[in-house]
């Protein structure tokens, strides 16, 4: 990328900007801060991955941006800026005419995507309802959609329901669906975990071809480190509601400068080189999200925490031009080398 380009797109204003998120949920043990000042820029025609352990709250921030949260949950801060308007101030009316047209979401789950007693070809003509034209032609591009991503002789499979699918066809009928309506903002939350992985490398480049072609944002939610570094443009890594670490793929898979993300790394199965019966884990446990935290929400499980992480939260340090990291070793490298 030219200095010129790579300028031009670093001032860009991004298709999604979370900014400061805080995120409740009320339970009858008080609240639990499932989100914490998080903020996160999607560009325009790229694919955002976030990655951490299960209660991360990657999918809480994913469902946060589609406005698709229990009655339980209430957003204290923050805004969500798509398309230069923030979909915290919308009417409810307005923010639920930009789903299935403007945003468009693959669930994680196939088998309870769909509905069961609905033939295919009734969902994917509906689906289409802000698009102008007849049954017919929105038969004819429901049809083109499932032949892209690779149902066999859709013509006749259009009509079936969807328990005369495997969960690997099924999913890529939740991708066409998903796609069809040419969408500015794909979000995927985790949308091979329920394949093997034959399928899962299969649906993964299906969605790298798709977006090309569609030009879309895609914002994508795995536990599958490997997944992420053959899909993503950027990454965001995320620990007990709080994103620890963010910038290119390249950058934080080769130089990860956060002690969590370096665990996470160190736990990827295709990085072991050996072969061994037990997998490295990171000790200790997600810590629980009741209650205001001072200090570093990672300190219990990092062997590299000192005094100062038991007190300060950590703010944002820059690594280099795209990458930012919540680490007080940050902090302390820099009074060193200074």
């Amino acid at each position: 990328m030219r200095s010129d380009e790579a300028t031009s797109h670093m001032s860009a204003r991004p298709l999604l900007a979370i900014r400061g998120l805080d995120l409740d949920f009320g339970t009858p043990r008080g609240r639990v801060h499932a989100l914490r000042n998080v903020s996160l820029d999607v560009p325009a025609g790229q694919v955002v991955g976030i990655v951490g352990e299960s209660g991360s709250g990657k999918s809480t921030l994913v469902y946060t941006v589609m406005g698709l949260l229990p009655e339980n949950a209430v957003v204290t801060t923050g805004s969500i800026l798509f398309e230069g308007k923030d979909l915290l101030k919308m009417p409810v009316s307005a923010r639920r005419s930009l789903l299935g047209d403007r945003l468009s979401m693959i669930f994680q789950d196939p088998m309870t995507a769909l509905n069961p007693v609905r033939t295919i070809e009734s969902q994917m003509i509906d689906i289409q309802h802000h698009e102008q034209g007849s049954r017919i032609e929105k038969r004819a591009r429901a049809l083109e959609m499932l032949h892209r991503v690779g149902i066999p002789d859709p013509q006749s499979r259009i009509s079936a329901y969807p328990h005369q699918f495997s969960g690997g066809m099924r999913q890529r009928v939740c991708i066409a669906m998903a796609l069809l309506v040419k969408p500015a903002l794909l979000v995927a939350d985790e949308p091979t975990t329920a394949l093997d992985a034959t399928l899962e490398v299969q649906i993964i480049h299906l969605l790298k071809d798709l977006q090309k072609e569609i030009g879309c944002s895609i914002l994508f939610v795995s536990h599958h480190l490997g997944a992420v570094a053959e899909l993503c443009d950027r990454v965001a890594v995320m620990y007990a509601g709080e994103v620890v670490e963010q910038g290119a793929v390249r950058d934080i898979f080769h130089n990860p400068a956060h002690p969590y993300t370096r665990a996470l790394l160190e736990c990827d199965p295709g990085r072991i080189k050996k072969s061994t019966r037990t997998l490295p884990t990171i000790p200790g446990e997600v810590p629980s999200l009741l209650g205001s935290k001072a200090g570093c929400i990672f300190r219990t499980r990092c062997h590299q925490a000192f005094d100062r992480c038991a007190h300060d939260n950590p703010v944002e340090y820059h690594i280099g031009v795209d990458q930012v990291a919540r680490c007080h070793l940050l902090d302390e490298k820099r009074l060193f080398s200074v």
